[in-house]
């Protein structure tokens, strides 16, 4: 038995992290109750909040009050994450981050690793280690030398990914598929696909996720 999930997200979502995690968690606990699973796939697909954010990245607070409708408003819905976030545990440190980054370059650190065949435990944890260094640590993933830095802890080769990083490879693949996902009607993220017939959208809880998963494998 094989389980295929398609993950649509942008790293500068903070439901997006959530569900990132809540999925790690639910995929641990299937993978263990359920004993004829053989592979467990997760495709990493892009999507973009802000596809207009320029290359530099705009201030994270003035971004944040702007979209929100002022300072007050703003730590409502940081506060509401948070919240959300808790139960999972999952957190963040929203007063680290200086800047609302392009993702671009981010997605397609995820892009190469997945067409390069690399293992599904290197793309996960690639993938966790995007969202952390942005919702923990305040890293700007829109500074090339930091990606780099992210993915050589996740196992990679620094030079490499940074020369990579540094030329427009794969930059116009990683804009079509963000192209098409939207004209598939994914509109939010996080989105995800069960075996390519069980959507689920939003930042569902690890319990959520869990069953959605059982449920496409049939398994009751």
């Amino acid at each position: 038995m094989i389980l295929d999930i398609d993950f649509v997200s942008d790293f500068v979502c903070p439901w997006c992290f959530i569900g990132n995690e809540c999925l790690r968690q639910a995929i641990d606990e299937v993978r263990h109750s359920v004993a004829d699973l053989e592979e467990i796939r997760v495709n990493r697909l892009p999507f973009f909040l802000d596809p207009d954010t320029p290359v530099a990245g705009v201030p994270y607070r003035p971004f944040l009050d702007a979209k929100f409708g002022g300072r007050r408003k703003a730590d409502e819905v940081l506060a509401r994450i948070v919240a959300a976030g808790a139960p999972d545990g999952v957190t963040f440190a929203f007063d680290r981050i200086a800047t609302r980054p392009n993702t671009l370059n981010a997605h397609r650190l995820t892009y190469r690793a997945q067409s390069l065949g690399h293992t599904q435990e290197h793309v996960n944890a690639l993938g966790h280690a995007l969202f952390a260094a942005h919702f923990q640590d305040g890293r700007d993933l829109g500074d090339n030398a930091t990606l780099a830095d992210i993915a050589a802890a996740a196992g990679d080769d620094r030079e490499t990914v940074f020369a990579y990083l540094e030329s427009d490879d794969d930059a116009a693949a990683v804009r079509r598929m963000a192209e098409q996902i939207q004209k598939q009607g994914i509109t939010a993220v996080p989105f995800f696909i069960f075996n390519r017939k069980l959507a689920v959208s939003g930042a569902q809880s690890q319990t959520t996720l869990g069953a959605a998963i059982l449920q496409s494998l049939h398994v009751s």
